[in-house]
């Protein structure tokens, strides 16, 4: 058990890593699940175009959405958008950068998926089967056929055992000459993605180096003020119920040994003031309520500046005491806001 626990908690301080291992096992899978994929081309004009249309673009769709349902952030950043203003407001370049971050890994699998599809050439010769050039690559004497039978015999050319037309055209020539213009297409589309990663990676932050920091900077503050409010809100509740476990065990406790005398109250233990200052002063059920709505509606200003607080906002910091010098600045603000009474 505490190799699986030291496992999780290195996935839990390498997030970044974490996510990127997950992309990449996507990115395998997809392209197992492609070479394990049936795929069987209908060979019929019409079908074939949209069979290979939903082959080459919907598992990529799927893939993406399990790319950013996969990714912690997804929520942080929904709720991030609909959270109202308050006193902190929202800034939409770090929005971008939070959504671009999660969209970048997210894509991996899908720009692998299709970029099999086209390097493979099934999915190209099933969709484009009728537009093979019947003049330049098929029998000049054979007699013409119309152009709807014409159709429905080079529809036919990627499935080999119902095929009937060699005499027009040599099947092997048709699906080699789709082949290579799939397979172009393919190493074309991974050259331009590969292009396009190294410009978003290395060379737009060149350009915006400051705006690129500050993003960068409040989307990884926001990811971990969130942690830090949750844990916060675990401790108090922990914290919380221990109190009313134990006060509701000593009152059972004094009703079964006294019936119904009247002694003076005992005197509260040490141990049992020492967990009501870690609630803060929220010690009802109410409280708690106001203080996660108010926590929803108006969140913190980022500011450390304790009296520019206490003017402001009307906060307080009970039972902090000297703490707030010594946690970083994430917790600060979660802290100070937790101590508001």
């Amino acid at each position: 058990m505490d190799k699986f626990r030291m496992i999780f908690q290195f996935l839990q301080s390498n997030q970044e890593s974490f996510m990127n291992g997950i992309c990449g096992i996507m990115a395998l899978a997809s392209a197992q699940i492609y070479s394990a994929f049936d795929f069987n081309c209908p060979c019929l004009p019409g079908y074939n175009l949209a069979y290979s249309a939903g082959i080459l673009l919907a598992p990529p769709a799927v893939l993406f959405l399990l790319g950013l349902v996969m990714n912690n952030n997804v929520s942080v950043l929904a709720e991030e958008w609909k959270r109202p203003p308050g006193q902190r407001g929202k800034d939409p370049a770090v929005l971008r950068y939070m959504f671009c971050s999660m969209a970048q890994r997210a894509l991996i699998a899908p720009v692998v998926w299709i970029s099999v599809t086209l390097l493979d050439g099934k999915c190209f010769v099933c969709a484009f089967s009728t537009a093979v050039p019947v003049e330049a690559l098929g029998n000049a004497s054979h007699p013409g056929l119309a152009e709807r039978e014409l159709g429905k015999v080079l529809a036919r050319i990627p499935c080999q055992e119902i095929y009937d037309g060699n005499q027009l055209l040599a099947r092997g020539v048709a699906v080699r000459y789709l082949r290579c213009i799939s397979q172009a297409l393919g190493w074309s589309f991974v050259l331009l993605m590969t292009l396009l990663a190294f410009v978003v990676r290395s060379v737009r932050p060149c350009f915006t180096q400051a705006a690129f920091l500050k993003s960068k900077y409040w989307s990884h503050y926001i990811d971990i003020e969130r942690k830090l409010f949750d844990e916060t809100c675990t401790e108090h509740a922990k914290t919380f119920a221990k109190v009313c476990i134990q006060q509701f065990f000593e009152a059972m406790n004094q009703d079964l040994a006294l019936g119904h005398s009247h002694p003076p109250p005992p005197k509260p233990a040490p141990e049992a003031e020492g967990e009501k200052e870690k609630l803060r002063g929220i010690t009802d059920q109410g409280a708690m309520n106001k203080l996660l709505k108010s926590w929803h509606k108006c969140k913190p200003p980022l500011c450390l500046d304790q009296d520019g607080l206490l003017t402001r906002n009307g906060w307080t910091r009970v039972g902090l005491g000297e703490e707030l010098s010594q946690i970083p600045a994430p917790r600060k603000e979660v802290a100070v806001y937790y101590s508001k009474v």
